[in-house]
């Protein structure tokens, strides 16, 4: 009996207490929403009401923006991180462009070799290594004996002589660059005057410096002038005749002024090279 008292008890007081509480919520709610005129406490509690409202969403509102904030923010790091990797991929697309670009200009050159050495048969080979100091001034290549390589065969680009080979191996040889300061071989030279007219020189020397070749034993009397050409004779059977050398850039006379001695620049850029073909005699 007296525990059907205590729960009929406890079950009036949680009646109340939520007829109080729609009491309230409607009032607070006719308060809020209501266009009548209010009174002093209604517009009190409104005015309450309302800054409660504001104070408890703050952190809330604040809290969302602030998320919000950090998904631009990791969005846009994203959007910059995406754009530099593909900046980087465009500049090493650039930089390879251009190398793709030096080498076919390169083989293009190799490919218009003079015509008038028909009797030779050309060999491609690529440069593997380099010696950059001018003393010997070689650079390697990946042909060798077995692809018919021989020692004193000439290496040559599109702009012109740059060597011969000294030695070889199965498959790589070694070429050794006319820009060498101590020339192996005195390479017989033609200079032109005109269409039909020629002098004839020797190709001796090479200033590092100036990147100049020496040439002398030419005639005093030879009318030279600057940007004639200069090719090979085909004397001394080292050098196909007609091979383009350079362009002469200077005309002095030598220590006793008994002959001229002439400067001559190859258009070749001896830093660059990257491709060469061999010219072998045919039987």
């Amino acid at each position: 009996m007296y525990k059907k008292r205590k729960k009929d008890k406890k079950r009036k007081i949680i009646i109340i207490c939520i007829l109080v509480f729609c009491l309230i919520t409607g009032f607070i709610v006719n308060v809020v929403i209501t266009d009548r005129q209010l009174t002093i406490f209604e517009k009190t509690i409104k005015d309450s009401v309302l800054t409660v409202q504001k104070i408890i969403a703050y952190p809330f509102d604040f809290i969302l923006n602030k998320i919000e904030e950090n998904k631009e923010k990791n969005k846009m790091y994203e959007e910059y991180q995406l754009l530099k990797e593909e900046n980087l991929a465009n500049e090493h697309y650039k930089i390879e462009n251009e190398e793709l670009k030096k080498e076919i200009n390169e083989m293009k050159e190799l490919l218009n070799i003079n015509h008038t050495l028909a009797e030779y048969t050309k060999l491609s080979a690529t440069v593997i290594d380099r010696n950059l100091g001018y003393w010997y001034d070689t650079i390697t290549i990946n042909k060798g004996e077995h692809d018919g390589v021989e020692i004193g065969m000439p290496a040559v680009v599109g702009n012109g002589l740059i060597g011969k080979v000294i030695s070889t191996t199965t498959f790589n040889s070694t070429i050794r660059l006319i820009t060498a300061t101590d020339v192996i071989d005195k390479i017989s030279v033609k200079i032109q005057l005109d269409e039909n007219n020629y002098v004839y020189g020797i190709l001796s020397n090479y200033d590092s410096e100036t990147k100049t070749h020496i040439i002398e034993g030419i005639s005093e009397t030879s009318e030279i002038k600057n940007g004639s050409l200069v090719t090979t004779t085909g004397m001394g059977n080292i050098f196909p005749a007609g091979i383009l050398i350079g362009k002469i850039t200077g005309v002095r006379t030598d220590t006793f002024d008994l002959s001229n001695v002439l400067e001559m620049q190859s258009d070749v850029n001896f830093d660059e090279i990257n491709y060469v073909t061999l010219l072998k005699r045919n039987a």
